[in-house]
C-alpha cells in the first residue's frame, strides 16, 4: 500500500516550487554578501534584487526583460506605492512579481488569484465557523487572507489578474494601499485595526486583453505605479529563455533531454513571425488572433519534447510543431487555422533546409482530427 505524503514533505515532488525554494542557495549567498542599504523590511537591497533578476555573472538572467523596468519596479516597491505590471499574455508578468517578491520578502506565495467569483472576504480574511460559533469573534477564530497576513508580516502580497475581479474587490485595496491599514470591525480594541508592517506591498498583474473587462477606477489607478512588460525582442535572447525554460520543464516531465536544437528554432522563429505579423524578410503577414507568447513557446517546445522522448525515443520533429500548434491556434478563433495553414503555405514554403521541408510537408496536420 503507497505511503501518504505530507504536505510539504516531499520537496522534490512539488511540480512548481516557488521561486524563493528554486533558488534558495543564490538568495542566500546574496544575503550573505549584500552590504547596500536595505529600505526598511526587505531582505535584500535594491542592488541585490537586480542582480537576483537580471543575472549578476554566476547565473544568468531569470526574466528577459529591461534592467531598467526592474529598477523602476523596484524603485516604486521601495517607495511603498504598489506596482501593476501589464502586458501581452505570456509576457512573464506573473514570473517577474514572483521574482521580486522572493528577493524582497523572501515570500512570494502570498497570492491573490483574479476572477469573476473572488470576494472581498477572501483577499481580506474569514473565519472558523466553529470557533466562531463556539467563543464569538476572536483573533483565534480569525482566519487571515493574503492582505491581512502580508499586512501584519510586512510582506510583498501578488495579485494576479486584477481587471478580471468585480469592481467592489477591486475598490476593497483602497484603504488598505491609501492608509497601510486594514480594519477587522467585528474585533475590538487593537486586534480590530490590522497596520502595515515595513515590507508591505502589492505587486499586481494585468493582461492589456482584459482592459474594459472591469476596468480600474481613478482612484485606485492612481495607487500603483505602471509598467508595461513588453515581449522579448531578440531571438537570441528568446531561443535561449525557451531552451532553458523548456529543459527545465522536460526534466520534470521524466524526459532526461534537451529539445532539439533546430526544432527549437524553427518553433520560436514561427512564433515570432505569427507573433508579430512580419516574416524573416520583414515583409508583413496576417496575425493570429490567439496569443503566440514566449510562454506558450515554452508549453509547445515541452509538449515537442514529452512526445518526441515517450513515442517515438527521439527529442522532437518538426512536424511535432504543426501538430502543436494546430491546439494553441485554435484557442480564440477557428479562422486562426486557416491563417496557419496559408502561413505554411505562403511563407514556410519557401524557406530552404530539410527541416523547414519536414515543417511545410506536415501541413495537413492542422486538419483537426
Amino acid at each position: 500500500m503507497a505511503k501518504a505524503v505530507r504536505a510539504g514533505g516531499d520537496r522534490e515532488a512539488r511540480q512548481r516550487p516557488p521561486a524563493e525554494d528554486v533558488h534558495a542557495a543564490e538568495l542566500a549567498r546574496l544575503r550573505a554578501e549584500d552590504s547596500a542599504p536595505r529600505p526598511p523590511g526587505w531582505q535584500l537591497s535594491l542592488q541585490a534584487v537586480r542582480r537576483f533578476i537580471c543575472g549578476d555573472g554566476a547565473t544568468p538572467a531569470k526574466v528577459v526583460c529591461a534592467p531598467a523596468l526592474v529598477e523602476r519596479a523596484m524603485v516604486t516597491l521601495a517607495t511603498s506605492r504598489a506596482l501593476l505590471l501589464i502586458g501581452e499574455p505570456g509576457t512573464a508578468k506573473s514570473l517577474l512579481s514572483e521574482l521580486l517578491a522572493a528577493a524582497i520578502s523572501g515570500c512570494s506565495t502570498l497570492t491573490i488569484q483574479g476572477g469573476a467569483s473572488l470576494t472581498e472576504d477572501q483577499i481580506r480574511y474569514g473565519w472558523n465557523y466553529a470557533l466562531l460559533v463556539a467563543e464569538g469573534p476572536s483573533p483565534r477564530a480569525l482566519v487571515p487572507g493574503a492582505l491581512h497576513t502580508g499586512l501584519s508580516a510586512g510582506r510583498i502580497v501578488r495579485f494576479e489578474e486584477l481587471t478580471r475581479c468585480p469592481l467592489e474587490v477591486q475598490d476593497s485595496l483602497l484603504s488598505v494601499l491609501s492608509d497601510r491599514v486594514l480594519a477587522v470591525p467585528e474585533l475590538t480594541d487593537a486586534d480590530g485595526m490590522v497596520y502595515a508592517r515595513d515590507g508591505f506591498n502589492l505587486i499586481a498583474t494585468a493582461n492589456t486583453r482584459d482592459r474594459g473587462v472591469n476596468e480600474m477606477s481613478a482612484a485606485l489607478k492612481r495607487r500603483f505605479g505602471f509598467e508595461t512588460v513588453f515581449p522579448i525582442a531578440d531571438l537570441e535572447a528568446e531561443l535561449a529563455l525557451v531552451q532553458r525554460e523548456a529543459t527545465a520543464l522536460l526534466a520534470r516531465s521524466g524526459v532526461p533531454r534537451s529539445p532539439d536544437p533546430e526544432v527549437l528554432e524553427l518553433l520560436v522563429t514561427c512564433f515570432r513571425e505569427l507573433r508579430e505579423a512580419v516574416d524573416t524578410e520583414g515583409t508583413g503577414m496576417e496575425r493570429l488572433s490567439s496569443v503566440m507568447s514566449t510562454a506558450e513557446a515554452v508549453s509547445v517546445a515541452h509538449a515537442i519534447g514529452v512526445k518526441g522522448h515517450f513515442l517515438r525515443g527521439d527529442a522532437g520533429q518538426p512536424e511535432d510543431i504543426v501538430a502543436c500548434l494546430a491546439g494553441t491556434a485554435a484557442k480564440d478563433d477557428a479562422e486562426d487555422l486557416a491563417r496557419l495553414r496559408r502561413y505554411l503555405d505562403q511563407r514556410v514554403s519557401r524557406r530552404s533546409g530539410a527541416a523547414w521541408r519536414q515543417l511545410y510537408a506536415a501541413r495537413h496536420l492542422l486538419t483537426p482530427q
